[in-house]
């Protein structure tokens, strides 16, 4: 794509143009700034003709906020279209780019974690999304039923779309709600494994990750964001944090593996901690 804007744009123009950009199923979204703005159609045609298979591209205008976690996005070539049919790892998601928060980039992570469940687990996912890392541990391991929960009604509906296409019944369970108050009113000590893919909210629950874990103890997939100056620095932050909260709630406790998913901006890195939890102490 560098190539072909070379051609169009100067270098001092190409220094406003985001380097990455994220394709979900047949849809690209690409980032602006104020500055880059009047490239976008420039930048999107570029798109289209390197990738084939895009027939939407739309323009990321706001940072990702709020509890559904979405973005702001500007209609700019091609169909003019938010829903799209993205493929993974042999699984299908139907996902609306505007109004359910989807990352691609989570790839890697969604496969690791469906690797590690065991024949016959409970997993509680406490921040499904469209169903991404429930369906693909569906798919790619003998799971026994997976607990799909999501704050974001627009979301749980493309779940039971998803639960359908892939032909997931019957393991994929989909809830709509708050994590917090399905966990308390119906899934106390119900999981081996529990899945927390909301950065934002990971540490504020994790008291209820430990409510739905059995009482025998179990794993804990949290991630985080971080700010620190070098990557190691922001899995070291994120262990401290996580065992000053755990301390309280007096449980024995590790972090087997641990690793940096991605850098999201200047001294920000996306982690995960895989916390293992050898029993609940009463």
């Amino acid at each position: 794509m560098k190539k072909r804007l070379r051609r169009l744009l100067s270098s001092d123009e190409l220094t406003y143009i985001y380097n990455s950009y994220d394709i979900i199923g047949d849809i690209a979204v690409i980032r602006v700034t104020e500055k880059s703005r009047k490239y976008s159609k420039i930048v999107a045609e570029a798109i289209m003709n390197v990738h084939k298979n895009v027939k939407t591209v739309l323009a990321q205008t706001s940072p990702i906020s709020g509890i559904f976690r979405l973005r702001k996005l500007e209609y700019v070539a091609g169909e003019d279209k938010t829903v799209t049919i993205h493929r993974e790892s042999g699984c299908a998601f139907s996902v609306d780019v505007e109004k359910c928060y989807f990352s691609p980039r989570l790839l890697y992570e969604r496969m690791r974690i469906a690797k590690q469940v065991r024949n016959g687990e409970v997993v509680v996912n406490m921040f499904a999304g469209v169903g991404s890392f429930s369906i693909i541990i569906a798919n790619h391991s003998k799971v026994g039923k997976i607990h799909s929960i999501d704050a974001n009604p627009t979301a749980f509906q493309f779940t039971q779309e998803n639960v359908r296409l892939n032909r997931v019944y019957g393991k994929v369970i989909p809830i709509q709600g708050d994590a917090k108050e399905i966990i308390e009113k119906k899934l106390h000590h119900v999981a081996d494994r529990v899945l927390m893919p909301l950065p934002e909210k990971a540490l504020e629950y994790l008291p209820h990750a430990l409510l739905t874990l059995k009482k025998v103890g179990g794993w804990i997939h949290y991630y985080d964001f971080e700010y620190a100056k070098k990557k190691d620095d922001s899995i070291r932050k994120a262990k401290l944090e996580v065992a000053e909260k755990l301390e309280v709630f007096n449980v024995i406790f590790g972090f087997p593996f641990s690793r940096v998913v991605r850098t999201i901006g200047p001294h920000w890195y996306q982690v995960v901690l895989d916390i293992a939890i050898q029993t609940i102490v009463k």
